[in-house]
């Protein structure tokens, strides 16, 4: 059995057992997970889709890790789950999940699936109805996303961790940002601080530099910063996937009035946001505070995108680079919960802030602590 270098045994017991407990209620006697974030959060364990690949969770049989051989030693090693059938990579891995499952009396069971899962195909669903035939596939929806959403005290440690390094990584970024610099030097000294302070070596997040207004999730490029340029640096650093944001802008030379006065009204109203971020505040609530506040001072005309999102759990290969399980927007009528991580943003009038916001049973907490203004560096 192998170890994960952060999370106890004890840590994954709980998490199997409170999957067992959501797939008991769903009617179903196994289930498949194939998202990399998912496997990661079950067995300590995840690799890329270039190969099919899925962790089996049983009610009653002891789970198992479907994976390519050449990936199986390094599963093993980090992972608790012991079984593990491999396949040769020009092989079909479908086959060897349907001879596990017979092997365990699964061949017609009540089978879960995350319909909506970035790693099952369509031909791939059908070739596990084919090698299946008196099985029963069955939608369970996001049940690892859900489960995930509370966090357990190790990974707010983490997050806590990446927090730090988000704050040393943005103070660092932002001094090279001056005339004749690049946005590149940026993401590079963000980059090192991931990896000098502990943490995973991951790309920096958005680096994007520009004049005006509407430019936030650019891309990088390698033309020389000039004086009245803005950089806004959103990074995201990991520790063992476990990823906590921050995001500023960078000024060189004097501020418009209108940027700074922007700024002050965004952190303003995102003071008040965050400090409506207590146990059971329904979401759209504290949504609104910002996006109507921002509204009003005529900052935007309109406000069309999220203000804050899920952290947590990231896979090191996996298309998603946020966590959209909750997010806060106009129609969101579901409750903040203790134990929740946000990351809280706000956009407008050429300026972006945000947060890494923690909800405790006392109200939220801050894990990022740089000042909320703008950076100027003359």
């Amino acid at each position: 059995m192998g170890g994960h270098p952060y999370f106890t045994p004890q840590e994954f017991a709980l998490r199997l057992a409170r999957v067992k407990e959501r797939l008991q209620a769903l009617g179903v006697e196994v289930a498949l997970f194939d998202e990399i974030e998912a496997m990661t959060w079950l067995s300590g364990f995840g690799s890329s889709a270039n190969r099919w690949r899925c962790v089996v969770i049983p009610l009653e049989a002891e789970p198992f890790f479907v994976i390519r051989a050449l990936d199986a030693s390094v599963c093993r090693q980090r992972s608790w789950i012991t079984d593990v059938p491999t396949f040769r990579d020009w092989e079909d891995p479908v086959p060897v999940l349907a001879d596990a499952l017979r092997a365990r009396g699964l061949e017609d069971a009540a089978i879960g699936l995350d319909f909506d899962s970035y790693g099952t195909s369509i031909a791939r669903l059908a070739a596990m109805k084919a090698a299946l035939p008196r099985a029963r596939f069955v939608n369970i929806g996001s049940v690892i996303a859900e489960l995930r959403l509370i966090k357990s005290p190790a990974e707010i440690e983490l997050l806590r961790r990446a927090a730090e390094i988000a704050d040393e990584a943005l103070r660092r970024a932002a001094a090279v940002c001056v005339p004749g610099g690049t946005q590149r030097e940026a993401a590079k000294v963000a980059q090192q601080t991931f990896v000098e302070m502990g943490g995973d070596p991951y790309r920096p997040g958005p680096i994007t530099a520009g004049r005006g207004w509407d430019f936030l999730h650019g891309h990088l490029g390698d033309e020389p910063l000039s004086p009245g340029d803005v950089v806004h640096i959103e990074l995201t650093p990991r520790i063992h996937g476990y990823s906590s944001r921050v995001m500023r802008c960078v000024v060189l030379g004097e501020p418009e009035p209108e940027r700074l006065r922007a700024t002050e009204i965004l952190a303003e109203l995102q003071d008040r946001q965050i400090a409506a971020m207590v146990p059971g505040a329904l979401a759209e609530d504290v949504d609104a505070i910002l996006r109507d506040g921002v509204i009003r001072a005529g900052l935007r005309e309109s406000y069309d995108n999220i203000t804050a999102y899920t952290l947590g759990l990231y896979g090191d290969a996996g298309p998603r680079t946020s966590d959209f399980t909750r997010i806060l927007h106009p129609g969101a009528g579901w409750r903040l919960e203790a134990g929740m991580v946000f990351h809280v943003y706000a956009s407008a009038g050429g300026s972006a802030l945000s947060e890494s916001v923690l909800i405790t049973e006392n109200g939220p907490e801050l894990l990022t602590h740089l000042p909320r203004t703008l950076l100027i560096n003359q």
